[in-house]
């Protein structure tokens, strides 16, 4: 007996925004982590020394910029290599 086989054709670029998104996400989350870390650093190491050092507005702002635009640069460029390639193609080879 014959299983039906369910094909699924998505575009290049469909295929390419599935891969800047996660890269959009997977930079967001280790940019809010990276801030959390940071301000409680900052926080504590300041508390230790005997100086208020409180992260400012404008420091998370810039630090998130800059980590959500790095993932999407390194991000797209392989995204846009994979989103090229035929998907059986791309399992077969190493």
């Amino acid at each position: 007996m014959r299983r039906p086989s369910l094909k699924i054709r998505i575009t290049a670029w469909f295929a390419l925004m599935m891969f800047v998104i996660e890269a959009l996400v997977t930079s967001s989350i280790g940019g809010i982590i990276g801030i959390m870390i940071g301000a409680l650093a900052s926080t504590g190491i300041g508390a230790l020394m005997g100086i208020d050092a409180p992260p400012t507005m404008t420091a998370v702002v810039i630090s998130f910029t800059v980590s959500v635009a790095i993932g999407l640069i390194f991000g797209y460029m392989p995204a846009s290599r994979a989103a090229k390639l035929n998907p059986i193609d791309a399992l077969r080879t190493d």
